[in-house]
């Protein structure tokens, strides 16, 4: 059921403002990192040996761990593999948004560590974090995702977290990569689902050599075995079941990276989809009571136009096109290309990648992280990628450079959902530094309307990019929450002055690469500056309205404190 129309007068103003801006319009950042107090460094413990986990960390998080309304940053650190060694372990941080509004009323960005105050001590090799209520308590947690055994942080709602992984039994033995949490079988509690990726141990570590200098580089993970991912359902009581077998999720044993949720075929269910490197990516088809079905090779996302399997690292999904249904796009190695996947609106998926203007500038590089996030506020979502090598680049090697694997980011804008033209020369020095950019955490830190970037990169500074957010557009900021504070994620629609549904976004948390976002909503709308009218569907398919919301600022939205409407329950 395609739930949209894309031919509404409202939608064609937008898109003609947008087309009158035309190409000019860069996508702007500037690395605030120093200004900003955040000082971290993601240290991968390499010591000569090319363990292949060196190569792979780590991730970052956008989250209102505290609840006032300023995002906060997790950042997750690697350390050393092997034994021994001086000092004590590094561990993650957590860095708390202090942030104040200076002379134009706009906040200035500023964080403090309070990482050993909210009482977390996280110092396993660290891959990637999920964030997302698994308590119950309305107060965001924290998922850890390491090379090992993970840890689930519970936040106690007054600025602490308590380890509480022995008790919920989600520690895994893997080597996990990403996860998401999310609500797969509508009973108001989050499952989580966690991303392993390869059958890697330092007793069965390989020596692998580059195919053209044969000097000893990273092993692809075709050297090792895959092991499946696992799916963990909530009881309710802080404890967690496997259910990874009975859901089907156990079935496969392949190596993955990243992961998204989101009613793929629109049937009212939340269905996942893994990204996977180097074999077939899976697409979960909710088929309820906690069972999944992969889908991916009917759908047509399993593997690229020309039949062949990818390097599949980060994902994510938005309508970048305004169709009414969610699209995919996915990281790949150099001499592959990223790729979009357009869905039709039933859950069939076209790979567009070539025609969209995607294919071409993505060769050269290695993508991790990325986002669709609408960065100039012209009402289209605009992509951004974190880039870097996971094989020597043949050049930096030659030069000498120490470690000979990093690589510029990219930012690409969306002409209007025609396609999209890369725009990184245009977009700043700080946005193309060469580095080994992994996680990459999207929020709007500074809460202008501006979406930021937070990019996680191995043996350097993690960067703080702020979105300099000067289009001269307006914008919509959504906060859905509940009765009691707890942040929800819906899908909204902006309404015509008919009140016919136009566009279309999805809040969402997970995503990316080992990564979290803000859960947020920021919605551009070009050079509309009047109050508009949303609808808005919460996770149980149940709707309401929102009338007479101005731009230009966030509004708190209540659920039950709208106008009810129709709304679309999941088929039996």
């Amino acid at each position: 059921m395609n739930r949209f129309s894309s031919t509404l007068p409202w939608g064609l103003w937008v898109g003609a403002a947008c087309l009158l801006a035309g190409s000019a319009q860069a996508l702007q950042w500037q690395d605030v990192t120093a200004a900003s107090g955040v000082d971290f460094r993601y240290s991968n413990g390499m010591q000569g040996q090319f363990h292949f986990p060196e190569i792979m960390g780590g991730g970052a998080a956008v989250l209102d761990y505290d609840r006032d309304g300023r995002m906060d940053l997790y950042l997750v650190q690697g350390g050393r593999l092997l034994p021994g060694g001086d000092g004590e372990p590094i561990g993650d941080r957590l860095f708390r948004n202090v942030s104040e509004p200076g002379p134009d009323g706009q906040l200035q960005l500023r964080f403090e560590d309070v990482t050993e105050a909210a009482g977390i001590r996280a110092l396993g090799y660290g891959m990637g974090v999920a964030v997302g209520d698994l308590s119950g308590n309305g107060y965001p947690d924290l998922y850890v995702l390491n090379y090992g055994a993970n840890q689930l942080w519970r936040n106690n709602g007054d600025g602490s977290f308590t380890d509480i992984t022995e008790q919920a039994g989600v520690a895994g033995a893997e080597w996990s990569v990403s996860g998401s949490v999310v609500d797969l079988d509508g009973d108001g509690r989050n499952e989580l689902m966690v991303i392993n990726y390869v059958d890697f141990t330092l007793d069965n570590h390989r020596v692998c050599r580059s195919a053209m200098t044969s000097q000893q580089d990273y092993c692809s993970p075709s050297a090792y075995d895959g092991v499946p991912d696992r799916l963990y359902r909530n009881l309710g009581d802080g404890r967690f079941e496997d259910v990874s077998e009975a859901s089907g999720i156990a079935g496969q044993a392949r190596h993955g990276l990243g992961v998204i949720a989101a009613d793929f075929n629109d049937d009212g269910r939340v269905d996942l989809y893994v990204a996977n490197d180097g074999v077939p990516n899976a697409l979960w088809l909710n088929q309820g009571g906690l069972r999944f079905e992969d889908d991916a090779f009917l759908a047509g996302v399993a593997v690229n136009a020309g039949g062949q399997s990818e390097a599949g690292m980060g994902v994510d999904a938005a309508d970048f096109d305004d169709s009414g249904a969610e699209d995919l796009f996915l990281t790949h190695m150099r001499m592959e290309t990223n790729t979009l996947y357009r869905n039709d609106g039933q859950g069939w998926f076209t790979d567009l990648t070539n025609r969209l203007g995607l294919g071409v500038p993505s060769l050269g590089y290695t993508g991790f992280g990325t986002a669709f996030l609408d960065a100039d506020l012209d009402g289209w979502l605009d992509l951004v990628v974190a880039n870097g090598a996971v094989v020597i680049e043949d050049a930096l090697a030659e030069a000498g450079d120490p470690f000979p694997y990093h690589q510029g980011n990219q930012a690409f804008r969306n002409r209007g959902g025609n396609g999209f033209e890369e725009v990184t020369a245009e977009s700043g020095s700080a946005l193309n530094r060469s580095e080994v950019s992994r996680g990459l955490a999207v929020g709007d830190l500074d809460n202008d309307g501006g979406l930021d970037l937070v990019i996680a990169n191995i043996n350097a500074p993690a960067r703080i990019l702020r979105n300099l957010k000067d289009s001269g557009h307006h914008w919509l900021g959504l906060e859905p929450v509940n009765d009691s504070g707890a942040r929800l994620l819906p899908e909204v629609w902006l309404l015509d002055d008919e009140g016919a549904r136009h566009r279309h976004r999805r809040a969402r948390r997970d995503g990316s690469y080992a990564s979290a976002r803000d859960p947020r909503l920021v919605i551009g709308l070009g050079e509309r500056a009047s109050a508009v009218t949303i609808e808005m569907v919460w996770p149980d398919g149940q709707a309401e309205r929102f009338e007479g919301l101005a731009p230009d600022r966030y509004h708190r939205l209540v659920r039950g404190q709208g106008q009810t409407v129709d709304s679309q329950t999941p088929e039996e």
